[in-house]
């Protein structure tokens, strides 16, 4: 392959740096990091880029929203060193992670459908479908000791038996349990799940969570559009880079 044209124009550290707000050591950094190629150095050895390292951190930083730091770094690290494959990879998970969280929050929905009336009751009698906590954290995947930690935090209360003491799980009691395990999973604190729940349970309805759904839609819908952006970014990068720079 020809030379680059771009490789013949000389660019600095603050020319990289300054269009998008970094400071000149970031830029060091990304490079050393692998995120950027490896820059020539001159005779007094001051670094010197070129457009195509510029592409380079205009790609990185597009991906950084959909896919994170951590892993739009392994993205660039990969296409820079010729293994383009790799890199298709990690993108690859990060679509599948972005799938898993959407069924996540269809899975949450039809959790909260599934709550009525009884959903407001502060101690649910025992009925047929009533479990301890050893069952109901199996069938969640969890730890007992998340499940106490919910109880502590009054997202689950759990009735004792007057007996042995046990605590059991009522119907809304295990509801409330796959409500919290769903939002837990869809990025939500404890703190901010409690006012949700304690709003259920006192209307009786699902209005309170209609604004948190809105927000976690929107939230992956962001992340979906961010995906498509860092793709263009990143496809424009590789063909900058050429076939066989970037699909050794």
């Amino acid at each position: 392959m020809g030379e680059n044209p771009q490789s013949r124009v000389r660019l600095r550290p603050v020319d990289l740096a300054r269009p998008h707000g970094l400071s000149t050591q970031a830029v060091r950094n990304y490079e050393e990091a692998g995120i950027l190629p490896a820059a020539e150095r001159t005779g007094s050895g001051y670094r010197t880029y070129t457009p195509l390292h510029a592409r380079a951190l205009d790609t990185f930083l597009a991906l950084v929203p959909g896919h994170g730091h951590a892993r739009a770094t392994g993205i660039m690290r990969a296409v820079n060193r010729g293994a383009a494959d790799e890199a298709f990879l990690l993108i690859d998970e990060s679509h599948a992670q972005l799938l898993d969280d959407r069924r996540t929050l269809r899975a949450v929905e039809s959790a909260l459908h599934d709550l009525g009336p009884d959903a407001a009751e502060s101690a649910p009698r025992a009925s047929p479908a009533a479990t301890f906590i050893g069952p109901l954290a199996d069938r969640l995947s969890i730890r007992p000791a998340t499940l106490r930690k919910w109880e502590d935090a009054g997202l689950v209360r759990p009735r004792r038996d007057p007996l042995t003491g046990y605590r059991v799980y009522g119907e809304a009691d295990v509801r409330d349990a796959r409500l919290v395990h769903q939002l837990r999973r869809g990025g939500y604190l404890l703190e901010q799940i409690a006012p949700l729940i304690d709003q259920v349970r006192a209307a009786g309805g699902l209005a309170p969570l209609e604004a948190a759904l809105g927000d976690w839609h929107s939230r992956l819908s962001a992340r979906g559009r961010a995906l498509l952006a860092g793709a263009a970014e990143l496809d424009t990068y590789l063909l900058e880079l050429g076939p066989s720079d970037a699909a050794r």
